[in-house]
């Protein structure tokens, strides 16, 4: 199996210590999540003077308008669009997205690479594959964790159905999906891994300050169509039960538009360092 697909081993071995730091870090904040909502009663949350949460606070709820942070979806959605959360996604897919290509230009290795029997599409897609296998493990991770301690908790439970939970980690993949395609178009093009962890860190800040930005202020509304947190609702998807399939076709989009870019850019560029 590993002689068959050298590369997405290598790309997995490489960083296995990183990949199981992330993965031990997403499920103990998940279950710290989990307990926490389980130990607050979401309808004291910003009850002082009767006053509901602001509106701006669903950006930390990851839900589009119909679910309040101060409530048990509210309080499972912000684990799942957490900057702790969002953290350990983008190191992982910085990370590997930088290895893909611009690493090697860097360091002046891709010449080694390419002068074996290896295409460039190969390459590129190997690499893509060993990233998208590690974003799986993430969001799986994240998502058994919540389910479990939704299971375990009856008040939850009531709630927040387990094909909620299923829903919103099926949605973090499409968010994953919606930085990875950018991050290896960057790698493709970029001589130096700070770049594309760079790219990658900037997409997913600005889009979350514009999306939040979007909700708090009127005049800024038709912004929150730019930001992939718009799209990426996990909120939602526990308080309904599934997955809202529209907004993961973008999200997903996106990042077959980015992963198509990249294979253009590749092709094409000197890989000269």
């Amino acid at each position: 199996m590993k002689d068959r697909w050298p590369l997405f081993w290598l790309a997995l071995h490489r960083r296995r210590r990183m990949l199981g730091a992330l993965l031990l870090g997403m499920v103990a904040f998940e279950a710290l999540i989990v307990v926490v909502a389980g130990a607050l009663a979401p309808g004291d949350l910003f009850s002082s003077g009767g006053k509901g949460p602001p509106s701006a606070y669903q950006a930390f709820s990851g839900s589009s308008g119909n679910v309040s942070i101060a409530s048990y979806p509210g309080l499972l959605g912000a684990g799942l669009t957490h900057p702790f959360w969002i953290a350990m996604q983008l190191t992982a897919i910085g990370s590997l997205a930088a290895a893909a290509v611009a690493a090697d230009v860097e360091s002046g290795t891709v010449e080694l690479v390419m002068v074996r029997p290896v295409s460039r599409s190969r390459l590129l897609a190997e690499r893509t594959a060993a990233l998208l296998a590690v974003v799986l493990a993430l969001n799986a991770a994240a998502t058994v964790t919540v389910a479990a301690g939704v299971a375990l908790s009856p008040g939850i439970h009531r709630a927040v159905p387990l094909s909620g939970v299923f829903a919103a980690g099926f949605m973090g993949i499409g968010f994953a999906l919606c930085m990875i395609g950018p991050a290896m178009a960057v790698s493709a093009a970029g001589r130096r891994r700070s770049q594309v962890i760079g790219a990658t860190i900037a997409i997913a800040a600005v889009g979350f300050a514009v999306n939040f930005i979007a909700l708090a202020w009127t005049p800024a509304a038709p912004l929150r169509f730019l930001s992939p947190f718009h799209y990426y609702t996990p909120g939602d998807a526990l308080a309904e039960g599934g997955v809202q399939w529209w907004q993961f076709g973008i999200l997903a989009g996106v990042g077959l538009l980015g992963l198509l870019l990249a294979h253009v850019l590749l092709r094409r560029r000197d890989l000269a360092p």
